[in-house]
């Protein structure tokens, strides 16, 4: 296959830019401005993720906020990509396109001035489409982070980088295989910086951890979606 054959063509755009609109959705934000009249970019991190939507808005409004903005990034990858694919056996390919542009919609949305999120709910939406045993096991390595370093930040960046990883033992001989792989390998590195002041802070040993009952303490800027 060439360089050629692994880019969209025609009306393949089309999809992509759909997903990327559809990535635009900010839910936190949309969630604030309508039901309760709230700016979050106004208050907290300022941030637009479902992190900072739970501790502007309430807890109920994070869990929203987190699954509209998982179900975006599945909707993108699971129905529109394929869907647009001009044929059958390209429907892995566009997947990943426009499982990325849902990716980048949410960190760089249109709609509120390219001020995003940092990319990990989507991002794992976009996973659980592609292939959900890999998210799975991205998802157990989350779990031993928090668990051992009480940083949901780290545990983030480890899972992300979990999943090519994942992707390469389970897909590398499968047709769509290295498109997989290298779709979750650029999740990685943009959701790494998208992170790179939590990176500092984890260096620094300034980063917010868990504390006995979920809240987070110390000095560092609470992890953000």
């Amino acid at each position: 296959m060439n360089i050629w054959d692994s880019v969209p063509h025609g009306l393949e755009w089309v999809g992509i830019l759909a997903s990327y609109l559809l990535g635009s959705t900010a839910f936190g934000l949309l969630l604030g401005l309508v039901l309760r009249g709230v700016d979050i970019r106004e208050h907290g991190s300022g941030n637009v993720g479902a992190t900072n939507a739970g501790r502007v808005l309430g807890r109920p409004f994070g869990l929203a906020a987190f699954v509209g903005d998982f179900l975006k990034g599945w909707l993108a990858a699971f129905w529109i990509g394929p869907f647009s694919a001009a044929l059958p056996e390209r429907a892995a390919l566009l997947a990943v396109w426009a499982g990325g542009a849902a990716v980048c919609g949410h960190v760089w949305p249109v709609f509120f001035r390219f001020r995003g999120g940092k990319a990990v709910a989507t991002g794992c939406g976009v996973v659980v489409a592609l292939d959900p045993v890999v998210f799975l096991l991205g998802g157990a390595v989350w779990l031993v982070t928090v668990a051992v370093s009480r940083m949901v930040s780290l545990g983030s960046l480890a899972m992300c980088f979990a999943f090519p990883a994942f992707a390469w033992w389970r897909t590398r001989s499968e047709d769509g295989g290295l498109e997989i792989v290298w779709g979750t390998l650029g999740l990685a590195l943009l959701v790494c910086w998208r992170h790179r002041a939590n990176i500092g802070r984890i260096l620094a040993g300034s980063e917010s951890r868990l504390g006995r009952r979920g809240h987070a303490e110390g000095s560092g800027e609470p992890e953000e979606q």
